[in-house]
This record gives C-alpha cells, sequence and structure tokens, in this order.
C-alpha cells in the first residue's frame, strides 16, 4: 500500500450523509479519524517515500498553475531527491580519503602534495550551486514573490494593479485617497505566481482610517520582495526618488528591492520603456496598458527567472536554506584548507555539510521539523 501499511478500504454508495454515518459507525467500532498528512507520514516513516516526496504531495495539491503541478510532480517522481542524493554521494566518498588518511596514518596519504581535496571540493561546490540554482526556480515556481504597488496619492496605482490582472479589480478614482487598505491578488506570469499588493497612498491626512491604512502600507512595503513604487509622470519626471519625495526615501529601509514606476506616459507624451537600470525607471500608461509588457518581462527578471527545462522541480525554502548553509560550510572549508591545510577540520565540515543535505530527503531530521512539515498537509493525505 502507499504507507506500507495493511489497509482496509471501505467502500460506499450514496451522498455525503450516509458516508457520514459510516464514518461515525467505523469511529464507534475503534478506529480514529487520520491527522492532516498522516498517511504520507506514515509512507515516509515506512521508507516508502523520502521527504522531499512527501512534500511533493502537498505541493502537488496546492499548485496553483500547470507548471507548478508539473514540476511538483517531478519532485514527487524524484527528481529533487536524486539530485540531493548524488551531492551526498559525492561527499561521502571524500569524507572516506578524508577521514581514512586520519585513522590510517600508515597508509602515508599525502595530501600537502595530492591535489584531490582541491579538485574535489572545487567539482562539489559547483555541483552544488547547479542544485542550488534549480532549487531557487522551484521555490520560485511554488512559492512566487510579492510585489507591492506604492506611491502618493492618484499617482496611478489601482489602475496599475488593474492593468497587470488584465481586469478591474481595484475601484480607479480621481478623489485622493479612495483605496483605504491593501488590496491583494495573484496573477501568474510563466507560471511564476506574483501576489500583487495595491496600498493605500501615502501623504499626510488627519482622517483615522486612512492613517491606518498608510501605516499598513508601510508594513507592506517593509515585507514586499519587489516595490513598485508609482509616480505620476505627467507631474513629476525626475527619476530621482529622493527628489520626489525625500521623506520617503530616506524611510525605505531595501532600496536594492525598488523599481520606480513612472505612470501616465499617454498624458505626459512620452515613450514608454525603461529608462535606466539602477535603481530601475520604467515608464508606462496603466489606463492604456502601455509598456506593461515590459514591466512584467522586469518582474522575472528581478527574481532570476529560468525558463523550467525538463529536469526542473518544486521545492521550499526549507531545501534552499539546507543548500545554502551546505555551499557556506565546503566555500569555508575550502577557504580554510587553502591557507593552513589540516585534516581534521575538513573532515569535521565535510560531516556538517552532509548533514544539512540529509535534511533534505530527511536522512536526518528531528521530530519537530516532521511535526510543522506534516501540519501543513490537507486531511487525508
Amino acid at each position: 500500500s502507499f504507507t506500507g501499511e495493511d489497509v482496509l478500504e471501505l467502500q460506499a454508495h450514496g451522498g455525503p450523509v450516509l458516508l457520514d454515518r459510516l464514518i461515525k459507525r467505523v469511529i464507534q467500532q475503534g478506529a480514529r479519524l487520520a491527522r492532516p498528512g498522516e498517511f504520507s507520514e506514515r509512507a515516509f516513516l515506512n521508507n516508502k517515500i523520502d521527504l522531499v516526496q512527501a512534500e511533493a504531495i502537498a505541493d502537488l495539491i496546492a499548485s496553483s498553475s500547470e507548471q507548478a503541478a508539473q514540476q511538483a510532480l517531478r519532485s514527487l517522481q524524484g527528481v529533487f531527491s536524486q539530485h540531493s542524493r548524488q551531492l551526498v554521494d559525492s561527499l561521502i566518498e571524500l569524507r572516506v580519503y578524508v577521514e581514512a588518511a586520519i585513522d590510517f596514518p600508515e597508509e602515508d596519504i599525502d595530501f600537502l602534495t595530492d591535489n584531490r581535496i582541491d579538485d574535489t571540493l572545487a567539482a562539489l561546490i559547483q555541483q552544488l550551486r547547479t542544485v542550488l540554482a534549480s532549487t531557487k526556480q522551484g521555490v520560485l515556481l511554488q512559492e512566487g514573490i510579492t510585489v507591492v504597488l506604492a506611491g502618493k496619492s492618484n499617482a496611478g496605482k489601482s489602475s496599475l494593479l488593474n492593468a497587470l490582472l488584465g481586469y478591474e479589480r481595484a475601484i480607479v478614482s480621481s478623489i485622493a485617497g479612495t483605496t483605504r487598505d491593501s488590496l491583494q491578488e495573484t496573477l501568474h506570469i510563466n507560471g511564476i505566481p506574483l501576489h500583487i499588493v495595491d496600498t493605500a497612498g501615502l501623504r499626510d491626512s488627519d482622517h483615522l482610517v486612512e492613517q491606518e491604512g498608510i501605516r499598513r502600507t508601510w508594513e507592506s512595503i517593509d515585507k514586499a520582495d519587489r516595490i513598485l513604487w508609482v509616480v505620476d509622470s505627467h507631474n513629476e519626471l525626475t527619476t530621482d526618488l529622493a527628489q520626489v519625495w525625500p521623506e520617503a526615501a530616506d524611510r525605505l529601509a531595501h532600496r536594492d528591492k525598488l523599481t520606480i514606476i513612472h505612470n501616465k506616459c499617454d498624458l505626459s507624451g512620452l515613450d514608454s520603456g525603461i529608462l535606466q537600470q539602477e535603481p530601475c525607471v520604467i515608464r508606462l500608461s496603466a489606463t492604456q496598458s502601455v509598456g506593461i509588457d515590459v514591466l512584467r518581462e522586469h518582474l522575472l527578471a528581478c527574481v532570476g527567472y529560468q525558463p523550467a527545462g525538463e529536469g526542473g522541480f518544486t521545492a521550499r525554502r526549507r531545501h534552499l536554506r539546507a543548500l545554502e548553509q551546505a555551499e557556506h560550510t565546503l566555500c569555508q572549508a575550502q577557504r580554510q584548507w587553502q591557507m593552513q591545510p589540516a585534516a581534521e577540520l575538513l573532515a569535521e565540515d565535510l560531516r556538517y555539510c552532509q548533514r544539512c543535505l540529509d535534511e533534505i530527503t530527511g536522512e536526518y531530521c528531528t521530530d519537530d521539523l516532521l511535526g510543522a512539515i506534516f501540519a501543513d498537509f490537507c486531511l487525508g493525505k
């Protein structure tokens, strides 16, 4: 069976009422309802699937695009697990070589004249970075990014939201302060989910409700993966945010996440397109949908999107953290070895690196980690 355990399957005709009565009767006989993700958890504990494949089941169910579903299926089929195990196998081979030299000094393995350590470490780091790049794409495809539309009132943020979505979602008005709360919608560009947040216009206001909306706007800005700062180019032509609004520029904590949007180019009579790269400034018209395709391509470029190949797979942030920690440890080991070769220190770094990689497939994991992962599953999976 899927779980590796004996299973009794009951099938019954009828609607939800009859099935509910059947379940109640079974529970009266000593059964209980499964916890969220318990079937997948048991399959993992019984070595029917590894932890990556178990997570892929939940990712497949929660897929919000066809591309995400296809790559979640690849993870379920073991593509990501295979990449992880290849890394671990290469790492174990190096560990055996290093620890053999430590435990059996009579074999006289000369680290200093043998370039095997240097060559293997360099190859391992390159191999790991390749998997890391694919994992970043997998996380991006599954989780997407949060894009916040911010700026002064009447700059055209709501119009830009509607243009990106392709339909009238937000109320558009010439009255300042129309948007008083954050409005979030999700769209897909090449399969990547973009969570677009339209925020209240930033200005000085005595209205308590609008003040709360402005507070929430800054809160959304602080959490954003990308900030689209919308400017009315009909009235403000400068590309320097510090000149447009010095106070806001000083308050922005993540200038590297900033893209300045010069909206209303249909009124200013200026051509649409990218004006400069650092920070990126894009001129467009939200109401006329001019320059929107340029903005979409820019958003994909900001997150390093690459078209998914045949070997693509979905991944989670915990996988990304484990791979990044493994890369950091390997690079640290490489630097240490080049400065002052010490087999014992290298062996310890390699051991910790393998532990990081083993967390991905579940070869090494804690009960707390398992509880957190399977708690997110839906019932019956």
